[in-house]
């Protein structure tokens, strides 16, 4: 099983990424992504996020939004993760603000692994201390190794 961990760079995990509305923090939240080589058309890749979120809210609860969509645009997985200092409406299923993003872009052809995927970060962030130590660190390196301790403790 690939790891999350694996997924993240430190050029695609953000410390109190801007924006005070969905629109910015996705627009900021994309822009992770913007030169990863495994985008073959950026703005494609930002049209298929936003169209998927307006057809409905990624925004899962306890503070966490997946924004994703699957795409040609795209050859391979791409992700990538932020915290915001302020907490963001984000339209969630429980109408709490959002403070945790996690942006995954995948290919057409690739609907099991990005389930899959979507799958473990779900269950990565129902356990509430991981949410609360992901708040609390400081750098890009420190995010990183959390998902990593995380998912060796998930199995």
């Amino acid at each position: 099983m690939f790891e999350i961990a694996h997924l993240l760079t430190s050029r695609t995990v953000r410390v109190h990424l801007p924006g005070s509305t969905k629109e910015e923090v996705l627009n900021n939240l994309l822009g992770l992504v913007q030169d990863d080589p495994r985008i073959g058309n950026f703005e494609r890749v930002r049209a298929a996020v936003l169209a998927r979120e307006a057809m409905m809210s990624t925004g899962v609860g306890k503070g966490l939004a997946l924004p994703h969509a699957r795409t040609p645009a795209v050859d391979g997985i791409v992700a990538a993760f932020a915290t915001s200092a302020e907490p963001v409406p984000f339209d969630a299923i429980d109408d709490d603000p959002v403070r945790l993003f996690f942006l995954l872009v995948g290919p057409e052809s690739a609907r099991s692994e990005h389930l899959k995927t979507m799958s473990r970060v779900s269950r990565l962030m129902n356990e509430s201390a991981f949410r609360e130590q992901l708040l609390a660190v400081d750098t890009p390196e420190e995010i990183i190794a959390l998902f990593e301790e995380s998912e060796r403790n998930l199995g």
